[in-house]
């Protein structure tokens, strides 16, 4: 505690000082949507079929759990380009009878032939992305379904087959092809790479799917007939299995070297949520091998001992001070986070001490410029000298926040990677995953080994940061999370000082302005206020983008003993619940 005062009295000097300079007004909030209210239950998905999935179920008494594996599977069918069951999760579970938090890891796993050169090229140097992305090579194990039956089997009331009809029906139904998938379809090139992807997202003259167009999955329906029927077991062993297996091995230049055995092997994994204190409020999210949890806390961490409340909104100083404590959190973050059973990554790296240390390189006169690692505290000796990299990661994600009729609660970002993954469609149809790619693609860097390089089993770094805040009394105060690549990790960050620092309601938060740095320029999101701080930033040392930063975030907030959920909107996301 004693460190803590001098450094609450550096801050406090140095933002009097710059604040003598007028500021702007904050940009106003960017949305004309009002939160959406419930007593008991509520949720918010990134898609409105998903969201009446999660709502039925929630009218039938089922739990967050069973509403988000409803959600999950029509999501893979409606949203295909950002998630499905050829990828991977996290899922952070609120019990609220036994007063506990579970975190699920879903992540895919290298198959067990991967080495860690399997993004260079003859000549050892990287594989361009966009050479790497759509291959067998970029294809993980998938590991969603599995998370998912180990999340039903601790945490589920309806039986596991019921979470199976919504999507079942509207696979064979049909749904009406979205503006946002159209687009999306229309921008991408590599889909027509593969014949089951190209004839699927294209018409019978070639051309993309138009918006309204009406899209049946007959494939799709009978792999999640078997799966309702046979449970989770049934997608890693049997002719789903033989169907990925064969997918991912087919890829005429680049074939991978995914294998039953791999499949078979897989293991969804419960682990230790990762948790911190932030003016007074308890902060949980993953653990590595996400990064997303332990960078969320070392940016909140860093901006405990500064009055962020004063600054504003999305204004020119929470602009600022969030980008100089995103620049530290991700150096840290790219040097030493990875799968843990690969990588002694430092528990330190979200020590409170530590953090205020780190916070004392932020000033308010001028930019850190590009920062370097720290030297987090370990519980033992450092093994390894790891080299700093970063990894591709794109923004095709998405996320869910639900809580149920009994205070239960599920926070899940879900992901095949890029959008439309690996572009490999199977049999059953749905995509595979790109999530491999989120491996560094150099295994060292100045003789230096790197903590996410690529090994055979190891789980790549991922960004995803679903979120849970309680309040000062213990309750549960905030379900949160977004898609978007490494810059989830700002995105998260923002929602939480939009609700405990700046009072605002969760529609009000995930609509507020994207800005942030990680570890390079500040970003500013292009067409809303925020970009308009540009030139004060740089007059500040900053190197300054502005560009688009179409975050997905859902959120629910306890307000005042209701529940108040919002969708981001920059997506399709919507938010359902029972009426107060």
């Amino acid at each position: 505690m004693g460190r803590a005062i001098p450094l609450l009295i550096v801050a406090a000097c140095a933002w009097t000082q710059a604040l003598a300079q007028p500021a702007p007004e904050a940009p106003g909030v960017r949305t004309d949507k009002a939160p959406v209210r419930a007593q008991r239950f509520l949720a918010v998905t990134a898609n409105p079929h998903a969201t009446d999935a999660a709502h039925a179920v929630l009218v039938r008494g089922g739990s967050a759990v069973d509403a988000a594996i409803a959600a999950q599977l029509v999501l893979g069918l409606v949203e295909p380009q950002s998630s499905g069951i050829g990828g991977g999760a996290f899922m952070l579970v609120h019990d609220a009878r036994r007063a506990r938090l579970h975190a699920y890891d879903g992540r895919e796993t290298a198959p067990a032939a991967a080495s860690a050169g399997r993004f260079l090229k003859p000549d050892g140097t990287p594989m361009a992305f966009r050479e790497a992305v759509a291959t067998g090579l970029a294809v993980g194990v998938p590991g969603v379904v599995r998370m998912l039956g180990l999340a039903h089997a601790k945490h589920g009331r309806l039986a596991w087959a019921e979470l199976f009809a919504p999507a079942i029906a509207l696979a064979e139904g049909g749904f009406r092809v979205s503006p946002r998938l159209a687009t999306l379809i229309a921008a991408d090139r590599q889909l027509k790479g593969d014949a089951r992807a190209s004839a699927y997202f294209h018409d019978a003259e070639g051309r993309p799917l138009a918006a309204g167009t009406l899209l049946r999955n007959p494939a799709y329906a009978s792999t999640l007939r078997t799966l309702a029927r046979e449970g989770a077991d049934a997608f890693y062993r049997g002719p789903i299995a033989d169907d990925v297996v064969a997918t991912v091995r087919g890829h005429a230049a680049h074939p991978g070297d995914l294998t039953h055995a791999d499949l078979a092997g897989y293991r969804a994994i419960e682990r230790e949520p990762v948790c911190g204190v932030y003016r007074r409020h308890r902060v949980c999210g993953m653990p590595p091998p996400s990064s997303g949890g332990t960078t969320v806390l070392a940016i909140l961490g860093m901006l405990e001992p500064y009055d962020v409340a004063s600054m504003g909104p999305a204004s020119f100083w929470s602009v600022h001070f969030m980008s100089e404590a995103g620049r530290l959190a991700f150096a840290d973050r790219n040097a030493f986070v990875a799968d843990p059973a690969f990588a002694d990554v430092p528990a330190g790296i979200v020590d409170p001490d530590y953090l205020r240390e780190r916070s004392r390189l932020i000033r308010a006169t001028a930019s850190l410029g590009r920062a370097a690692p720290g030297d987090p505290p370990r519980e033992r000796a450092r093994k390894v000298a790891y080299a700093s990299a970063d990894a591709a990661e794109l923004p095709s994600t998405s996320h869910l926040s639900i809580v149920d009729g009994d205070g239960n609660a599920a926070a899940m970002t879900t992901s095949i990677e890029d959008a439309f993954g690996s572009r490999l469609m199977t049999a059953g149809g749905f995509l595979l995953n790109n999530q491999l790619t989120d491996f560094s693609f150099e295994p060292a860097v100045d003789g230096k080994p790197v903590a996410n390089r690529v090994e055979p089993r190891k789980r790549p770094r991922s960004s995803m940061a679903p979120t849970i805040v309680y309040d000062p009394a213990g309750r549960v105060r905030l379900v949160v999370g977004s898609p978007g690549g490494s810059s989830i990790i700002n995105y998260v960050t923002k929602a939480i000082l939009a609700t405990v620092d700046w009072k605002l309601d969760p529609q009000a938060a995930v609509a507020l302005p994207n800005f942030g740095s990680r570890n390079g320029p500040v970003e500013l999101e292009q067409d809303t206020a925020v970009a308009a701080l540009a030139d004060r930033l740089r007059a500040l040392g900053h190197d300054v983008s502005v560009l688009p930063l179409t975050s997905g975030a859902g959120a629910i907030l306890r307000e005042r003993g209701t529940w108040a959920g919002g969708a981001d909107p920059r997506r399709e996301g919507t938010a359902r619940g029972e009426r107060p």
